[in-house]
């Protein structure tokens, strides 16, 4: 017990001395041992890496975890050494409740087939983003709280015991002073009464005192001096690591612009995807209200038409176009088709054009069709041929095909 009530009042008296430099080091009431500038421009860069990937690790961490609460639970967890459950992205859980709402409401009405599909997207465009936080995490933000709980961590050490060599330094510079003063004095003045130095207990004269004295500053300023010199090259050292840390941190940089772009890259697509079955949900919709509105009129063959194109363009969405296409305009007429004349060609319908008279033949956008020419007609128009229908139809609403 009395061992450490020693080392405590050691340790105050300690903290007080270094209180008393630090005030008048502030007041300039004394020296300071300043170090070179190369340590200095280090010490600086190291500040301000250290400053700005505090920042970008945690602004990294918002743009992965929008949601504070979510953030201080996984830190928790961290802390606790324990493993965080997944928590499904905000994108899943909008694409649950769309798909429990198309349930609901009936996925037979064009809303609820327009929530199924968007809330497939969504789960979708969930893991998708549930994969960038993970492959970020490992990316970026491991590397940089590497540096901050690891590198920076002994740079800050070596850096507060450069400090305490340094105050070591000027301490002995400031005793070596006043016992240069004190000798210097004594010497001039024989009556000189000043009190003796401590820890000496000679029949000497005053003067004789304070060069013993004198000799055993400058010993403790040597051995001091080469401790300082000593940790300010292992602090240059660390320092000059930083170098290594901003090429590491670059190549971490890269890996998650990489993962950023393949995510928004796959993003895209999967909105693209989702558009495109809306459309082709929409036609669907219009396809059954024409059948209902063309069911009760003379017009069947432009209503089989009308299925038909729809369904040729609905199934080109899961990969089929062309053959299935062509294997349902072949399967749905009551024989095979006459052979198209020679010189004919196969030409792919750009818009939707309405016939004007019965010489002329109704288009749809996307529809293949055979077309040729005659003698003497219009060079505006070609004859087109529709399954059993055959008619004028404009050249510039057509795209030919080789």
């Amino acid at each position: 017990m009395d061992f450490n009530m020693k080392k405590l009042a050691s340790g105050a008296g300690v903290f007080f001395t270094r209180a008393v430099q630090f005030t008048e080091e502030r007041l300039g009431q004394a020296e300071r041992t300043e170090p070179d500038a190369d340590l200095e421009r280090l010490a600086g860069r190291a500040d301000v890496t250290r400053l700005w990937t505090e920042r970008i690790c945690r602004q990294t961490e918002v743009l992965l975890r929008p949601n504070p609460g979510v953030r201080m639970e996984e830190f928790l967890y961290e802390k606790l050494d324990r493993t965080a459950p997944q928590r499904p992205a905000s994108g899943q859980l909008l694409g649950r409740h769309m798909e429990d709402a198309a349930r609901s409401l009936g996925p037979e009405l064009a809303y609820g087939r327009g929530l199924l599909l968007v809330g497939a997207c969504e789960q979708r465009l969930g893991r998708a983003e549930r994969e960038f936080s993970q492959v970020s995490a490992v990316a970026l933000i491991g590397p940089l709280r590497d540096f901050l709980e690891g590198d920076w961590s002994l740079i800050t050490k070596e850096r507060r015991l450069l400090e305490n060599r340094r105050l070591d330094l000027d301490a002995c510079k400031a005793r070596l002073r006043r016992a240069q003063a004190a000798e210097s004095k004594a010497a001039t003045q024989p009556d000189f009464q000043e009190t003796r130095p401590r820890n000496y207990v000679l029949s000497a004269s005053a003067s004789g005192l304070w060069t013993q004295e004198v000799e055993k500053a400058g010993d403790e300023l040597q051995r001091a001096q080469a401790e300082f010199d000593q940790q300010a090259e292992v602090t240059k050292l660390l320092l000059g690591d930083i170098s290594s840390t901003h090429v590491n941190h670059l190549r971490c940089l890269h890996e998650f612009v990489e993962a950023q772009a393949a995510y928004y890259k796959q993003c895209h697509l999967h909105m693209e995807d989702l558009q495109k079955e809306l459309h082709y949900s929409a036609l669907l919709g219009t396809t059954r209200y024409y059948s209902a509105l063309l069911g009760t009129t003379r017009h069947n063959s432009a209503q089989l038409g009308t299925t038909r194109h729809y369904s040729v363009l609905l199934s080109t969405t899961h990969g089929s176009a062309g053959g299935s296409g062509q294997q349902g305009e072949q399967s749905g007429g009551g024989g095979d088709p006459p052979s198209p004349p020679p010189g004919s060609r196969r030409a792919r319908v750009l818009f939707d054009y309405d016939a004007a008279d019965a010489s002329e033949l109704s288009l749809y956008a996307d529809q293949l069709i055979t077309v040729y020419t005659v003698p003497g007609m219009d060079s505006d128009w070609l004859i087109g041929e529709r399954e059993n229908h055959r008619g004028r139809v404009p050249v510039t609403y057509l795209e030919l095909l080789s």
